[in-house]
């Protein structure tokens, strides 16, 4: 008497369940790592941004002896300018734009310039702000350690 065994290829349901579950896992450990890491990367861009809007006011101010707080003046269209990949992710304005008070030594001219995270990278709780002032002050919403700016 002759049985014959077939032979049947392919995967188990077990199989197939601990690959899901292997991938699961992946996913779970690798979502966040990058998530966290184009957050970082889109805090790049705004202080890079707010570097470049700082280099452009203190050209502005070589010439003109004060800074300026329209923004065609410094080759934007108009304030706010908007930052980042796709829709955006950084808002970036400017305030506290003063002359400096002639006769009053100590009294400097002012910019502010602040980034405020919109659209997706609101998520980033950590640094949803960044300010450059025309000091070179860098501060962010991250008030313990200032890490957002490293």
């Amino acid at each position: 008497m002759h049985t014959s065994i077939r032979k049947s290829s392919g995967f188990t349901l077990v199989e197939l369940i601990v690959a899901m579950v292997i991938a699961a896992i992946l996913a779970a450990v690798a979502i966040p790592a990058y998530s966290n890491y184009v957050r970082k990367a889109r805090r790049t861009e705004a202080k890079t941004a707010l570097l470049d809007m700082a280099s452009l006011e203190e050209r502005y101010f070589s010439v003109n002896n004060q800074y300026s707080s329209t923004a065609t003046d410094i080759g934007y269209a108009a304030w706010p300018v908007t930052v980042g990949s796709g829709s955006g992710d950084y808002s970036i304005a400017i305030s506290n734009v003063a002359a400096a008070v002639a006769g009053t030594p100590g009294t400097p001219a002012t910019y502010t310039l602040t980034a405020t995270a919109i659209n997706d990278q609101f998520k980033d709780t950590l640094c949803t702000t960044f300010t450059l002032t025309q000091a070179g002050q860098q501060t962010s919403s991250d008030t313990t350690n200032n890490s957002c700016w490293r």
